[in-house]
């Protein structure tokens, strides 16, 4: 069940990189975020209605609300903006890749999670294995104050989500966490959408597409997927898979647009796969957190 889940997250956040890039070909990043969480809500309205709910304690809701907004509107909203900014797909990617790193030295001290030396030698191996798998796609000379910044913070909002729903939410209804984090996450993007970007969009087909297939599998299930892996998994093992969406993205880019990795990308996969592999592995995926 969790290499399942595991491997679903991996292609689904993959898959994410393209399906952004098409979306913001339409739309700013406030509009686009709105409009995927408006219809990740119309998506929800017949779990809220139809199911029972376990939606938990005022301060519970509150914890919820916390980590959502951490992970969709300061995580995307960073992201988005570095690569509206000019920030080519490469950089934002290894920038972002530095997550599973930051979430290990911080996992100590928040989590009281310990890791052993080989996966600390994976997370490092993971990280320079994601640098060559994306070098082809780094372009300094596109790097800015602005885009940078908001590249920080998406990195900085995503290790804070991810850490924050560890410590404070770990059992808490996937149901009831998905309605109220893109609930909170709307009502902090609609109005910057409003006041900063005039909301203005095409509306597409290939951009209203991109937000179906984004909120379904990677805003709903995806991230109910990476919510549970983190219940019953160390965070730093179950963050190390975000090595592996890059990763994904080659293989496509391989399939749809024809782009053939060379050697030096397909070493970084390589590379990108065993530290990967020695940070995850364990004889059993268990935490303090999991009966299992």
């Amino acid at each position: 069940m969790k290499v399942l889940l595991a491997w679903y997250f991996v292609a689904v956040w993959g898959a994410g990189y393209i399906l952004t890039k098409i979306g913001l070909q339409h739309a700013a990043p406030f509009t686009f975020l709105t409009l995927r969480f408006a219809f990740g809500m119309l998506c929800l309205l017949p779990v809220v209605l139809f199911t029972r709910i376990s939606w938990g304690t005022p301060a519970a809701l509150g914890h919820l609300a916390v980590a959502g907004l951490l992970m969709h509107a300061v995580q995307l909203g960073g992201s988005h903006y570095a690569q509206y900014l000019g920030m080519s797909a490469g950089v934002a990617a290894l920038i972002l890749s530095t997550q599973p790193l930051f979430t290990a030295v911080l996992a100590g001290r928040v989590l009281n999670e310990r890791l052993k030396r080989r996966q600390w030698l994976g997370v490092f191996i993971g990280l320079a294995g994601v640098a060559m798998v994306v070098w082809h796609k780094v372009d300094l000379r596109e790097v800015t104050a602005a885009n940078l910044l908001a590249s920080a913070i998406a990195v900085c909002g995503v290790t804070a989500a991810t850490l924050y729903q560890k410590a404070f939410s770990p059992r808490a209804d996937l149901r009831a966490a998905t309605v109220v984090q893109f609930g909170a996450t709307l009502a902090v993007v609609a109005p910057l959408a409003l006041a900063v970007e005039g909301f203005k969009t095409d509306y597409a087909p290939e951009m209203l597409a991109a937000i179906a297939a984004l909120v379904i599998f990677a805003s709903i299930l995806g991230v109910m997927a990476l919510w549970w892996l983190l219940r019953h998994g160390e965070a730093t093992r179950v963050t190390s898979m975000m090595y592996l969406p890059p990763v994904f993205a080659v293989a496509l880019e391989l399939a749809f647009f024809g782009v053939v990795p060379d050697a030096l990308m397909l070493a970084g996969i390589a590379v990108t796969c065993a530290g990967v592999a020695m940070t995850v592995w364990t004889p059993r995926w268990n935490s303090s957190t999991s009966s299992s």
